[in-house]
C-alpha cells in the first residue's frame, strides 16, 4: 500500500476511535486531558509505524491496545500510585481484552461513558464557549476547522479556546466527574450544545468528500435519547430530540446516486421516514406540554415539522417558518438565523425581499467566511433572473466551502447561470 494510503487510513480510523479511546482512557485516568493527550501520541505512534508495518488486519484494536499501554507506562510512573491504579494496571495486565468497570464505585446514573464526558468537559469554571469547544474536540473528535464552522468563528480562535480550557481543567482538577443535582442542571445548556453541534456535523460535513456523515448523527441521535431520558423534565432536551429526528428523517433523500447534495425543495419525499417523523412529532409534544414552545430547540424543531407535515414541496407553510424563524431570531440574535430568515421570507413574500435581508447581512462580521451567505445570495439572485451577479456569488460560495460535494454543486450552479 502506497504511503498516501496508509496515512489515509490511519486518519481515517483515527477519527472513528478517537472519541473511544478518550473515554477509555479518561476511565482509567480520572484525567481527561491526560487521556486526550496520550491518545494524541497513539496517533503520532501510528503515522510513524504503520507506513513501515503495514495497516493492521483490526487497526481499531491497534490503537486501543497502544493506548492502554501508554496509560500503564502513565501510571506506573507517576509517584504516589494510588492503590487503585495499582490495582487498576494489574487487572488491565492479567486481562487485556476488556477494560475494568468503575461504574459501581462512581455512584452514577447517566450510563454512558461519552455523555459523561461530555458533562466534564462542560464545567462551569470553563467560559460557555470554551466548554463546548473542548467537548466537541477532545471527546467527539470534530477537528478545530469543524468546530469553527459550527461557530462560525475563526479557527485560530477556536484553537485559544481549546488551549485554554484544556490548561484549566488540568490545573484546577476538575478531573472525570459526574455531576448531580444542581450542578448537572447548570451544565446541561452547554451539553444540549454539544449533542446539537455533533448531530450538526453528520448532518451537513463541514469538510472531506461527503456530504452527510451518518455516524455522527447516529451517535448525536443517541446521546439526545439518552439526555432526555435523563432529564424527563427538560423541555429542550426533548425539543433536541425531536429536531434531530426531524432532519435525520430527510437523510435517504438528501443524496443522489453519486452523493451528490439534493436541496430540501427538490428531494423525493417519498423517501422520508415516516417513523422518525413521528418520533420527532411525539417528542416535540413533550416539549410543548412541558412549557418549551418558546426555546432555541423547540423553535427550530417546530420549523422542521413544518418541513415534514408538507407531502409536498409546495403544500410547505412557509408564512408560518417565517413566523418562527422571527421568533428565533429574537431569542438568538444570531446572523445565521437571519440569513434563514431571509429564505424562508423570500418564500412568502418573494427573492426581492428575501435579497433585502440577505444584503444587509453582506458585512456582518460573524458571516465573513461563511459560504451559505453568498450560496443563498446566488439562489435568490438566480431567482431574480440576475444570472451574471448570481453566478459571482455561486462561485465565491465554492470557494469558501471545505466540503467537496458542496463545492462541485455549488460550481454547477455557477455554470447553469453562466449558460
Amino acid at each position: 500500500m502506497a504511503q498516501g494510503d496508509v496515512e489515509r487510513a490511519i486518519l481515517a480510523t483515527w477519527r472513528i476511535e478517537q472519541p473511544r479511546l478518550i473515554t477509555s482512557l479518561a476511565r482509567m485516568l480520572r484525567d481527561v486531558p491526560l487521556a486526550e493527550e496520550l491518545t494524541q501520541d497513539v496517533l503520532v505512534a501510528a503515522l510513524e509505524r504503520w507506513p513501515q508495518t503495514g495497516v493492521p488486519d483490526r487497526p481499531g484494536a491497534w490503537f486501543m491496545a497502544a493506548a492502554r499501554r501508554r496509560a500503564l507506562d502513565h501510571m506506573r510512573r507517576a509517584p504516589m500510585l494510588e492503590r487503585r491504579h495499582a490495582m487498576v494496571a494489574a487487572a488491565l495486565e492479567a486481562e487485556q481484552t476488556t477494560m475494568p468497570d468503575f461504574d459501581t464505585a462512581l455512584d452514577d446514573d447517566i450510563g454512558d461513558e461519552m455523555l459523561r464526558l461530555i458533562f466534564t468537559a462542560c464545567h462551569p469554571r470553563l467560559s460557555a464557549e470554551a466548554r463546548v469547544a473542548l467537548a466537541l474536540r477532545m471527546v467527539c473528535g470534530l477537528t478545530t476547522a469543524e468546530i469553527a464552522r459550527a461557530f462560525v468563528a475563526a479557527e485560530a480562535t477556536i484553537a485559544q479556546r481549546i488551549v485554554r480550557a484544556k490548561r484549566l481543567l488540568s490545573a484546577s482538577g476538575l478531573a472525570y466527574e459526574t455531576p448531580q443535582g444542581d450542578e448537572r442542571r447548570l451544565r446541561l445548556p452547554a451539553v444540549l450544545e454539544v449533542i446539537y453541534l455533533i448531530f450538526n456535523e453528520g448532518y451537513t460535513a463541514a469538510h472531506g468528500g461527503d456530504w452527510l456523515r451518518p455516524q455522527l448523527c447516529d451517535e448525536g441521535r443517541r446521546l439526545g435519547r439518552i439526555l432526555a431520558a435523563l432529564a424527563p423534565a427538560e423541555p429542550e432536551a426533548h425539543a433536541l430530540v425531536a429536531l434531530m429526528e426531524f432532519n435525520a428523517s430527510r437523510s435517504a433523500a438528501r443524496t443522489g446516486p453519486d452523493g451528490e447534495p439534493i436541496l430540501l425543495m427538490d428531494q423525493d419525499r417519498r423517501r422520508w421516514d415516516a417513523l422518525q417523523i413521528r418520533r420527532g412529532q411525539d417528542a416535540l409534544a413533550r416539549a410543548w406540554a412541558l412549557g418549551g414552545r418558546g426555546g432555541v430547540y423547540a423553535l427550530q424543531a417546530a420549523i422542521a415539522a413544518c418541513h415534514a407535515q408538507a407531502q409536498e414541496a409546495a403544500a410547505t407553510d412557509w408564512r408560518s417558518i417565517a413566523g418562527l424563524y422571527a421568533q428565533l431570531a429574537r431569542a438568538t440574535n444570531s446572523p445565521v438565523v437571519e440569513l434563514n430568515r431571509a429564505v424562508a421570507i423570500a418564500m412568502v413574500e418573494g427573492p426581492a425581499a428575501g435579497l433585502q435581508i440577505v444584503e444587509a447581512l453582506a458585512h456582518a462580521p460573524a458571516l465573513a467566511g461563511y459560504h451559505l451567505l453568498p450560496s443563498v445570495r446566488g439562489d435568490l439572485l438566480q431567482r431574480l433572473g440576475h444570472l451574471a451577479e448570481a453566478r459571482e456569488a455561486f462561485i465565491a460560495a465554492a470557494e469558501l466551502t471545505k466540503n467537496e460535494r458542496e463545492r462541485v454543486f455549488l460550481q454547477r450552479r455557477a455554470a447553469a447561470c453562466r449558460a
